[in-house]
């Protein structure tokens, strides 16, 4: 028996006519989104944004810390719901919702926001007035009067963030939900709601089909900010829509890699091998955190070490954080991707496939060669390296869209290594550890999250 959820948190009245849609194996209701509703919902929104800049920040802070502390609470009704809804949802296992949920909720708290504040902007001052700078001069902070919300659904938790981060600068939001994940971001809003109801009057959340293009029109007329998560043509379409006097803000499809160098490894190359393979089955390869492709400096035989270490380390895996369930194309993509690398191995001695039952998980080891995306949900690839200098030029191709390198073992090279592999285009390197969870205060996609939504104002004396 399905579940239904009502995929919407408004703050203007709805009561109906309604419409469905079916996220994963959960029924979800929303209302129909009618000018005359998405008007009166963005009308409010400003109204709850005049009231919002009256905050202080850390008021602000507080609230959103005590939302997120009701979502991080295995006892809260709310955190048992999201438990509950989240692998219907997003065919996400129950051990990964809760994993997923543990660590997004750590970067809402309000030690975690307080931190992004001070790392970003010295501070909440710039928020409430005019702050003292260096120069002599002084300076504000203006977050946006409506930031308009595009979410994608691959990674559960990104839409709260892009939510709190626009509250963090006082700016009200809309949301547009994703139907591969419609649930977390309502909760969060009724956690809002509950703990301050100003904020909750300040988020607005629903969902409709992508490609209608009334409900965009009337709240990208509402808005003076753009954000946009997903693919490219979702990109595209919302850039097409946008006007020259608003802010667009671009969170595109993403990719990230590993690589591990012939230097000092944590733990051994076993060590290392069990840390990229968690890296790997976090959001079951779903994230733009995830790595593709390894690369493994030295000869073949330490690459095949590697990867059948992986293979070992993701066998485990499935039973301490079970893959999530799979689509009919999604499992096609798998079995093709292996046969198409078993009929490699056929022809080649130095290419290998390790394969968990069923499709739950793959590490192909095999000469570099396109650098063709993986096809998800466990399936890395593995590839010797001769020389670790020429990792950035093997890149090249993915210019514009590298996101994070996990870099281990580089040795005497590290420093000059992940200067290399910034101009290459990565916005973060880092440990195979820390791969699936940036801070919240790293540069999300190489730029600074609240210093994208921010306007200035300096006051000269």
């Amino acid at each position: 028996m399905s579940r239904r959820f009502d995929a919407f948190h408004l703050p203007a009245p709805t009561d109906g006519p309604w419409r469905s849609v079916r996220a994963g194996a959960l029924d979800c209701r929303y209302p129909e989104p009618t000018p005359a509703l998405l008007d009166e919902c963005a009308r409010r929104l400003l109204a709850a944004g005049e009231r919002l800049r009256q905050q202080p920040a850390g008021a602000i802070v507080t609230s959103v810390g005590r939302a997120a502390a009701r979502l991080a609470d295995p006892r809260d009704p709310l955190r048992v719901e999201a438990e509950a809804l989240l692998p219907d949802a997003t065919g996400y296992s129950p051990p990964m919702i809760r994993l997923i949920l543990d660590r997004m909720t750590a970067e809402w708290s309000r030690d975690e926001l307080t931190r992004l504040l001070e790392v970003e902007l010295g501070g909440a001052a710039p928020l409430d007035g005019f702050a003292p700078r260096s120069s002599g001069t002084s300076a504000t902070a203006l977050g946006p009067r409506l930031a308009f919300h595009v979410f994608s659904g691959n990674v559960p938790g990104v839409a709260v963030t892009s939510l709190v981060r626009a509250l963090l600068v006082k700016a009200p939001s809309f949301g547009k939900l994703a139907a591969g994940e419609p649930v977390l971001p309502v909760l969060f809003a009724r956690a809002l709601s509950a703990v301050d109801p100003l904020l909750g009057d300040a988020v607005a959340v629903t969902y409709w089909p992508g490609g209608e293009p009334e409900p965009e029109r009337v709240l990208v007329s509402a808005a003076d900010t753009l954000v946009v998560y997903g693919g490219e043509d979702a990109v595209a379409a919302l850039r097409s829509r946008s006007r020259p006097d608003q802010r667009l803000v671009v969170h595109g499809p993403r990719i990230s890699i590993g690589a591990i160098g012939s230097g000092p490894l944590e733990g051994g190359l076993e060590g290392t091998a069990r840390r990229a393979a968690r890296a790997v089955a976090t959001f079951d390869q779903q994230g733009c955190v995830s790595p593709h492709w390894i690369w493994v400096e030295g000869s073949d035989q330490r690459a095949g070490e590697l990867a059948a270490a992986m293979a070992a380390s993701l066998a485990t895996l499935e039973a301490e954080l079970p893959r999530g369930s799979l689509t009919a194309a999604e499992s096609s993509a798998i079995q093709q991707a292996r046969g198409a690398a078993e009929m490699r191995a056929h022809g080649d001695p130095r290419v290998r496939v390790h394969a968990g039952a069923g499709t739950t998980w793959t590490v192909v080891l095999e000469p570099a060669g396109d650098l063709q995306p993986s096809c998800l949900n466990r399936f890395v690839r593995v590839h010797p390296l001769d020389d670790f200098r020429r990792l950035p030029e093997l890149l090249a191709p993915l210019r514009g869209h590298l996101q994070s390198v996990a870099l281990e073992g580089a040795g005497p090279l590290d420093a000059d290594l992940a200067r290399d592999l910034a101009r290459a285009g990565a916005s973060r390197v880092t440990t195979f550890e820390h791969l699936p969870w940036p801070s919240g205060h790293s540069h999300h996609d190489g730029s600074a999250p609240l210093r994208e939504l921010l306007r200035w104002t300096d006051r000269e004396r």
